[in-house]
């Protein structure tokens, strides 16, 4: 377990995604934008017209072609890459999800809020015992 201390401040991003967006390339152009070095995902809701997640065998890529309802995303924030899991309903209320990659269409909206921890960076490094980039959290002066 890693704890670096108590966050003092939290900015807060609230953006809207329109048509057409592709959820996980908007918010890496976001935080580029806006120079985040370490966020997390408070909220968000809204469809898209189509899914795509990685499962959990950390390889297989579902494709959904349909229009789903957002129910969640969560997960860290980092210029070097983010960590991040969505969660579908579909149109029969069922709920499933999965790693957010590329591919994930706005069909209507999203309204997407954004925690920005001004003091602290978000690094991902190679791990060799977990085969990924796994984050490094460090406490600015």
């Amino acid at each position: 377990m890693i704890s670096i201390g108590e966050v003092e401040s939290i900015k807060i991003h609230c953006v809207r995604l329109n048509k057409g967006d592709d959820i996980k390339n908007f918010i890496t152009n976001y935080l580029a934008e806006k120079s985040i070095q370490a966020g997390v995902v408070l909220s968000s809701v809204g469809c898209v017209i189509n899914g795509r997640i990685r499962l959990a065998d950390g390889k297989s890529i579902r494709e959904l072609e349909e229009r789903l309802e957002i129910i969640s995303i969560n997960g860290t924030l980092s210029p070097d890459g983010n960590h991040l899991h969505i969660s579908y309903s579909d149109v029969k209320g069922n709920v499933f999800g999965g790693h957010l990659v590329e591919g994930n269409i706005i069909n209507t909206t999203c309204e997407l809020v954004i925690g920005e921890f001004s003091q602290y960076s978000f690094k991902r490094n190679f791990d060799k015992k977990t085969g990924y980039k796994e984050i490094e959290i460090t406490k600015g002066e």
